[in-house]
């Protein structure tokens, strides 16, 4: 009877034994299943990082005592050298049957009037470049909802098809007129030669401000960023660019009735570091006369 108790109390020390064994390796199993651990060793101090990158680790500094950190994003971030390189167009919508002195359009001495095709652009070679010096984005609801600015150069060139005769001049006399006539404001008129290059260049100094939408701050790079807002620009330098077999290459650097300041709206939307963006302006890119509504698009190179 001794021996048989015995033999009991021996297997019930056992199969409790194997119950705590088994409980400990099924916690620990669990526990690995949804707590990942890094050690990072620096000299006689310790750092653990636990959980799951993309939900927000947690920091524990070990050296002698735990101590826990919830690891930050910083409300204001800048990014240095953001690059556009896109296309540049624009929505003639001009009256050309009741333009204004500065576009010589009058079919004087044979010369046909200036019309909309004259205007048309060469799409694939009419360029916009955007050189943003910074751009920096301010939190305002939990890293989702943030405000993005910047400062930058926008440069647009409106490449004309060759068939394009057309010419800008900062005043003087009005070709085609005889006696000569003289006009002392800018104008545009058709040229007498043909010309295998001929284009308008307007850059801007140009300040964007947009509301951004983030899907994951945590991992900004793995979500997706949407950006709408509005840009102001500064005209700083217009010219236009010629060359032909006759004259050569020449720039005719100048003021051609171009809009001194351009407000358009702006967006763009990716994900990673680069982005498709856009631009629309509402009003003319010139002052008079002509009613021609810039827009670009293209894509962004950015870290964030």
């Amino acid at each position: 009877m001794k021996q048989l108790l015995t033999f009991m109390l021996l297997a019930m020390i056992c199969s409790t034994s194997k119950a705590q064994n088994e409980t400990t390796e099924k916690n620990s199993s669990d526990s690995s299943k949804t707590v990942k651990k890094k050690e990072i060793r620096i000299g006689n101090v310790t750092i653990n990082v636990m959980g799951d990158k993309s939900k927000g680790d947690t920091v524990y500094y070990e050296s002698g005592k735990h101590k826990k950190i919830r690891i930050k994003h910083p409300n204001l971030t800048t990014n240095w050298g953001v690059l556009d390189l896109g296309f540049s167009n624009y929505i003639d919508n001009t009256n050309y049957g009741s333009t204004g002195a500065s576009l010589i359009n009058q079919p004087l001495g044979g010369v046909p009037a200036l019309g909309e095709s004259d205007f048309k652009l060469v799409t694939g070679k009419s360029i916009n470049v955007n050189i943003w010096f910074f751009m920096q984005r301010l939190n305002l609801v939990k890293h989702k909802l943030n405000l993005k600015y910047g400062l930058g150069l926008e440069l647009n060139n409106y490449r004309y098809k060759t068939s394009s005769r057309i010419s800008y001049s900062e005043g003087g006399v009005i070709p085609y007129t005889y006696p000569p006539a003289g006009i002392s404001q800018p104008f545009i008129f058709r040229d007498s030669i043909v010309f295998t290059k001929n284009k308008l260049a307007a850059d801007y100094l140009t300040v964007p401000l947009m509301l951004n939408f983030n899907s994951n701050p945590k991992r900004p790079s793995h979500g997706l960023n949407i950006s709408v807002g509005i840009s102001a620009g500064y005209l700083y330098s217009e010219r236009n660019k010629q060359k032909s077999a006759i004259r050569g290459k020449r720039t005719n650097k100048g003021e051609y009735n171009l809009e001194r300041f351009k407000f358009s709206y702006v967006g763009e939307i990716g994900m990673g570091s680069v982005r498709l963006y856009g631009s629309y302006s509402p009003t003319s890119m010139y002052e008079k006369d002509l009613n021609m509504r810039p827009f670009t698009i293209g894509l962004r190179f950015s870290n964030w």
